[in-house]
């Protein structure tokens, strides 16, 4: 199965709104939200027929026997996270706690052990033949990347046969972009036009090339900014990079999305530009596959 990802470099510019309709044009019957900090692609998705959700389970965490416990005051002096809360009955604060087991060799009574820590839920959903993959992080929790990783994982294995899939991303740079991208035959950047989104945009090329992704870009809301659309063309150009396309700033789009709807039932600027950028896109992956 290729996939191809839409990322952003940061959060707010427009990626979802391409996803989905990325995945209604092509009729997709596989794709995944990779965002499991605050997963919102199924809001434009509809309803779906079948649900399976599972447990996801992090590091372990250490946690204090209390019929155990002589309160000798040893794991507080060397847990260096101040996870461990002292009184009467000490006990672990599972937030703070990131699982080293500093505690659990300390503890002269053998009252401190680990076990395995709920951090999310993962979640499958089926529409006919069509499978939709994401995950929802507990909050506080910091396995991310690894989460998306399931992610990314429980989607192939329900859809060896479908050739491509089509992923919405993590914004920003961070693990879970990493993960977002390993593996991926294609990831196309979606920009706006301001100063901090053109800085994140090179930066999440630089991680997709030194994972060895190839990458394309489009800018939203481009008329916003022309002079930094601009440079953001320029940029592209000289790094030899493929531009897709620019998606004007819709107002029609902002009533159609607050109604759930997807823009590739549309006719407006800005989905007629993005209906434009996935021939480009699909032009562009077909490319990739073939070298």
């Amino acid at each position: 199965m290729h996939q191809i990802l839409i990322l952003s470099g940061k959060g707010g510019t427009g990626k979802t709104t391409v996803a989905s309709t990325f995945i209604a044009l092509s009729q997709a019957k596989a794709y995944a939200d990779c965002d499991v900090d605050a997963p919102n692609l199924h809001l434009v998705m509809g309803s779906f027929e079948k649900e399976q959700k599972s447990d996801y389970f992090g590091l372990p965490k250490a946690v204090i026997d209390s019929s155990l416990c002589i309160a000798c005051n040893r794991c507080f002096e060397v847990c260096r996270f101040d996870a461990v809360i002292p009184g009467p009955t000490y006990r672990i604060d599972l937030i703070t706690c990131e699982g080293c087991t500093y505690c659990l060799h300390v503890c002269p009574v053998g009252a401190i052990h680990t076990q395995p820590m709920k951090v999310g839920d993962l979640k499958l959903y089926e529409r006919g033949e069509e499978h939709f993959s994401t995950a929802t992080l507990t909050m506080g929790s910091g396995t991310t990347g690894k989460l998306v990783s399931e992610v990314k994982k429980q989607l192939k294995s329900c859809t060896e046969e479908t050739e491509v899939a089509i992923l919405d991303g993590s914004p920003g740079i961070g693990c879970p972009v990493i993960a977002s991208l390993s593996g991926v035959d294609l990831a196309l950047m979606v920009a706006e036009p301001s100063v901090s989104a053109f800085s994140d945009l090179k930066r999440v090329i630089t991680s997709a090339r030194q994972l060895q992704v190839p990458v394309a870009v489009v800018v939203n809301k481009f008329d916003m900014n022309p002079t930094i659309t601009g440079e953001i063309e320029v940029f592209c150009f000289k790094e030899r990079i493929p531009f897709l396309g620019k998606i004007p700033y819709d107002s029609q789009v902002i009533a159609s999305l607050n109604k759930g709807e997807n823009l590739a039932c549309l006719n407006t600027p800005a989905s007629n530009a993005i209906k434009r950028i996935y021939d480009k896109t699909l032009q562009v992956w077909k490319e990739r596959v073939q070298q």
